[in-house]
């Protein structure tokens, strides 16, 4: 929050524009990113990244596909749960392709329109996950606390209006934070320290008035940040609550299982964006900013399926189910090809 506040005082970086001697330039229609650090030996990373990505798709796709194929998960829990995984897909591929390539050319750029894009796109993914993951918490407050109404309160037409509705959300943050930005002005700065766009990094360039556009912002973080929140850890109380009251301690303990693995992804999701912007907006901290980013872009949508599936016995079982009926296509197609 401190960052935001601070850079509404309409800071930019004239470094950059005085020591290429860009500040009479107009009409920019690529940034450069300069990556994780100016230190090249970083790209010994990009077998990092590019494991962490494959890991990624492949972890939330085989999620989706179990909770697909087996029918005792066709239930809200593990219908925002899918829904969750493709999220982490797309939140993912925003930005680590681009990454990647980066790692492995000489040339860092991005064009003005693919800079937009990333920023739509993520502000559309961001805003989705945070109201999946309430929609989440509030699906455990209702089979907690009022068990017996669980099937009256969230069926399936319940379930795929809260997700269409999720989506919309998310469209509109994006719209409204991308618009205003169209408008902006810039006059030659096009150095971005990152490794992708995003949005204080390119409001930090503009040579024009941004007053708006960090408002704008502030209010996003505000509304659907803290909105969000605030419907989760409603539901929560009520829930530890319920689980107090519950007598027996083997009882309480099945109660919180259901919720352990939705805790830490909340954890993992909600502690980064309170470090983010919370943290001082100085030189100092501009690394934190892209271990932060790297955190809730790259590692979170990687552990989202691990956690899941270790804490989750319905899911660890669809696994077995699933892998049952691959073992015997692969074998058939192995001894066929040694035929």
């Amino acid at each position: 929050m401190k960052q935001v506040l601070h850079e509404l005082q309409g800071q930019t970086d004239p470094l950059f524009s005085e020591y290429f001697g860009l500040e009479n330039q107009t009409g920019i229609t690529e940034f450069i990113l300069l990556g994780l650090s100016n230190d090249q030996q970083i790209e010994n990373f990009f077998l990092f990244f590019m494991l962490c990505f494959i890991v990624t798709i492949l972890g939330n796709t085989t999620v989706i596909l179990v909770v697909r194929s087996e029918l005792h998960l066709q239930t809200p829990m593990f219908f925002f749960l899918s829904h969750l995984a493709f999220v982490d897909i797309c939140y993912s591929s925003v930005t680590v392709p681009k990454m990647l390539v980066n790692f492995i050319t000489n040339q860092k750029t991005i064009s003005w329109e693919g800079c937009i894009a990333q920023i739509a796109f993520f502000f559309q993914i961001a805003c989705t996950e945070i109201f999946i993951l309430s929609a989440m918490g509030y699906d455990r407050y209702v089979a907690i606390c009022d068990p017996l109404n669980y099937s009256r309160f969230l069926t399936k037409d319940i379930c795929i209006k809260i997700v269409g509705g999720v989506w919309l959300l998310g469209l509109f943050c994006a719209i409204l934070n991308v618009l205003p930005l169209l408008n902006l002005h810039f006059c030659g700065n096009n150095i971005i320290r990152h490794y992708t766009c995003e949005l204080p990094s390119i409001l930090a360039l503009s040579c024009g008035n941004t007053f708006t556009n960090y408002i704008i912002l502030l209010a996003s973080v505000m509304v659907f940040t803290f909105g969000s929140f605030l419907i989760t850890l409603v539901s929560y109380i009520y829930i530890i609550l319920t689980i107090l009251k519950i007598k027996s301690a083997e009882g309480r303990q099945k109660a919180f299982s259901t919720c352990s693995s939705h805790l830490i992804v909340l954890g993992l999701f909600y502690i980064s964006g309170l470090i983010r912007y919370v943290k001082p907006s100085t030189e100092s901290f501009m690394d934190l900013d892209k271990i932060i980013s790297i955190q809730y872009s790259i590692l979170t949508p990687m552990l989202n399926p691990i956690i899941y599936s270790l804490k989750n016995k319905e899911i660890r079982s669809g696994l077995e189910k699933l892998f049952g009926k691959i073992r015997p296509i692969l074998y058939r197609k192995n001894n066929i090809h040694n035929f």
